[in-house]
């Protein structure tokens, strides 16, 4: 089965491989061995300086990620406003009302870009009588495969003295992400999508100095702890050693292969087979191109066919694909490109197609 869903993803041989590694305590050096190969490699994937920035990893999904970042680097005082356009920047929100973290929700439509006169506007006014600490946004919206830029965004943290939070789930180790930029404070990300590992490991990967000052709302996602264990080659729970096999197999890989320019370039090659291939027979992109992340685009279902009909017979041809969600779940569906695909999978996966619209 080709998964063309945005994670879990189809595996390489040798990832799968690795998930058969030797059964291994998490307590012995040579899981602390892996851990620290893990967290090395994480920041290679974007030439990080390791004393700036620490990868710390938990075992979770990509939302323990995120829910980790949020109720560790925004202070027991701070204040954090959400750009939401999509289901992944509600999700944020979510997650600091359930922890009781004041924020603001700047809801944008799901199928327009964010404004960014708006976000400046509220980062100006700040909230109630203080102002805001962070701004928190989803870089790869997958609700619609909109690539929300993070340079305009941490511009304007700079000039209003805030922490950007970045939500990288679905973008780190194929979309280019600006490190270099003074408030970025940190991104969350998940080893299952661009880095073709297998679900179960999770990372945030945050500055120090932002982890010096972390709050302490969480128990088992307590950021703080867990990057001062890990910095000790400790571990306070245990972790999914065998996921950690995986991981490690796909980091391997990713350098083997050039790295996140030379999967962007994949990516960016198969998501354009995909938009020419479905163009031809009348299937629009719901977003333009350049507007799009190359790790998955959302397409309008033609008319008088409905997504589990595509769905489906696309299945029983060996191909998973993804309906689209809330509102616009009877209007398009979704495809990535993440995983062991190849040019030859995407042919097969348009000649379905036309069999289908015929």
């Amino acid at each position: 089965m080709i998964l063309l869903n945005p994670g879990p993803v189809s595996l390489s041989a040798g990832v799968r491989q690795a998930l058969l590694g030797p059964d291994l305590c998490h307590r012995e050096s040579e899981f602390y061995d892996l851990q620290d190969e893990l967290r090395a490699g994480l920041l290679a994937a974007y030439q990080l300086d390791p004393g700036i920035w620490s990868a710390v990893l938990m075992t979770g999904s990509g939302t323990a990620a995120v829910e980790s970042m949020l109720t560790s680097l925004v202070a027991e005082n701070g204040a954090v406003l959400i750009c939401e356009n999509g289901v992944y920047g509600q999700r944020m929100a979510q997650i600091c009302a359930r922890y009781h973290i004041a924020h603001e929700r700047l809801r944008g439509e799901w199928l327009q870009q964010l404004d960014l006169a708006q976000v400046e506007r509220r980062l100006a006014a700040g909230i109630g009588a203080g102002r805001f600490t962070h701004l928190a946004a989803v870089h790869h919206e997958t609700t619609t495969g909109r690539l929300n830029a993070l340079a305009p965004l941490a511009e304007l943290c700079r000039e209003h003295g805030v922490g950007l939070l970045a939500d990288t789930v679905s973008s780190f180790g194929a979309e280019r992400i600006e490190f270099a930029d003074a408030n970025l404070t940190a991104v969350a990300a998940t080893a299952n999508k661009c880095l073709h590992a297998v679900p179960g490991i999770a990372f945030v990967i945050a500055r120090r100095a932002a982890l010096a000052g972390a709050a302490t709302r969480a128990y088992y996602l307590d950021l703080a702890r867990l990057a001062q264990l890990q910095d000790e080659r400790n571990t306070p729970f245990t972790p999914a050693v065998q996921v950690c096999y995986a991981l490690a197999a796909a980091l391997r890989e990713f350098a083997a292969q050039g790295g996140r320019a030379a999967r962007y370039r994949r990516y960016a090659a198969l998501a354009e087979q995909v938009r020419q291939g479905l163009a031809l027979l009348g299937v629009a992109a719901v977003l333009p191109p350049e507007e799009s992340s190359v790790v998955l685009r959302s397409y309008r279902l033609p008319r008088a066919h409905t997504y589990q009909a595509l769905h489906d017979v696309l299945k029983r041809a060996g191909f998973i694909i993804y309906a689209g969600q809330g509102t616009l779940a009877d209007s398009i569906f979704r495809i990535s490109t993440m995983g062991e695909v190849a040019t030859a999978d995407i042919e097969r996966l348009l000649r379905c197609c036309t069999d289908f619209l015929r």
